[in-house]
């Protein structure tokens, strides 16, 4: 039974990791077909946006593979101190000179030759501190969980200043789902879920940018010119694509119409060029590893393990989801990039810490079963 369990562990991280390569060379190939042009136009180079985004790549795919070599248990017990950490760097987004304010967002921090977006690690950093808080609340004195609620609610405070909405979203959700998945009192935990769809709720309608967000997407065609811009021509990229797609490289709308066309929307892009049936071939490669990625989970006899795997594989796919329901028009403009295709260093690397910390925890269960 044990050499079975270790069996389907080692076959379903393997199956993970060949499906993160596929993801990750469809996205390099899509993130070069979508910027050549912008790229050249810009920078005189057209190869600018995959040099980096393959730099960022390797980069990540080391941290990654350094993190598989560390101890699962490390991560657990020293989750608050990561995460006061993470706090930290994030608050940086706030001091001038070191915060980089992009279109009226101080979301980066410049570290002299790039700039680097603390959010993108503050999402993990909470998802091993609220494990850790829920997991450990019913052996913790009062001043503990007051010291721990602080240091979960911090960060959400400095995303909603920055602001950073769509990452503040990613964030709660993945609190509140660690702490249904974990041993946290259940009649906590609803009230805590109340108390965090209410401020959902009121951060939606609080800003009038927010507001004016939720009616583009309601009716777009209503300010086709200005917040209404982007989705439309992310429709367009869908419409010109077709069943079989333009062609690797014939996007129109990545020619200066369809903003963030590297980025958030490059979805739209592979819409495109790739068409229906690259469409459904990259939400299948998604789907496939959500899949295995629940199987480790749910094959891990370490709780610990479990919680973390499955929380991670939570982030990861709620990401997915979101990203591609904005650009088919599905939910409001959030300004998240699809993980491990979109183009971005800190949310490729902090992605691969992600899956590095998935290995370290099969690693060990591994090692668990062999007991």
């Amino acid at each position: 039974m044990h050499d079975l369990s270790g069996n389907d562990l080692d076959r379903y991280s393997k199956s993970l990791l060949a499906i993160l390569v596929v993801i990750v060379v469809l996205g390099v190939i899509m993130v070069y077909s979508a910027s050549y042009i912008y790229a050249k136009e810009l920078f005189f180079d057209s190869a600018y946006f995959l040099k980096k985004q393959l730099f960022f790549t390797v980069i990540a795919g080391m941290f990654a593979w350094l993190v598989s070599k560390t101890k699962i248990k490390f991560w657990i017990k020293y989750a608050f101190f990561f995460n006061i950490f993470c706090t930290t760097i994030l608050f940086l987004t706030f001091i001038p000179g070191v915060g980089v304010n992009v279109k009226g967002a101080s979301r980066w921090i410049n570290i002299g030759f790039i700039n680097f977006q603390p959010g993108e690690f503050i999402k993990i950093s909470l998802l091993l501190a609220s494990i850790y808080f829920f997991e450990k609340f019913k052996f913790m004195k009062r001043g503990e969980i007051v010291k721990n609620v602080v240091f979960l609610l911090l960060p959400m405070i400095f995303l909603l200043k920055q602001p950073d909405f769509g990452t503040f979203l990613i964030c709660l959700l993945v609190v509140l789902f660690s702490a249904f998945m974990s041993s946290f009192p259940k009649k906590y935990f609803y009230f805590i879920s109340s108390l965090g769809f209410s401020l959902i709720f009121l951060t939606l309608f609080i800003q009038p940018y927010r507001v004016k967000r939720i009616l583009a997407f309601l009716d777009p065609w209503k300010n086709a010119k200005t917040s209404g811009f982007q989705i439309i021509q992310s429709y367009l990229a869908f419409a010109n694509g077709s069943f079989w797609g333009a062609g690797l490289g014939n996007s129109k709308e990545k020619l200066f119409y369809l903003p963030e066309a590297h980025n958030d929307f490059i979805f739209s892009v592979v819409g495109e060029e790739l068409g229906f049936l690259g469409i459904v071939f990259t939400i299948s490669l998604f789907l496939l590893f959500i899949y295995c990625g629940l199987k480790l989970a749910v094959r891990c006899r370490d709780r610990w393990s479990t919680l973390l795997i499955s929380s991670i594989v939570f982030i990861i796919g709620l990401q997915v989801v979101i990203n591609m329901g904005v650009v088919m028009g599905v939910l409001p403009t959030k300004g998240l990039n699809l993980p491990f295709i979109s183009y971005g260093g800190s949310s490729m690397v902090a992605n691969f810490f992600a899956v590095g910390l998935v290995l370290s925890s099969v690693r060990y269960c591994k090692s668990f079963e062999k007991m």
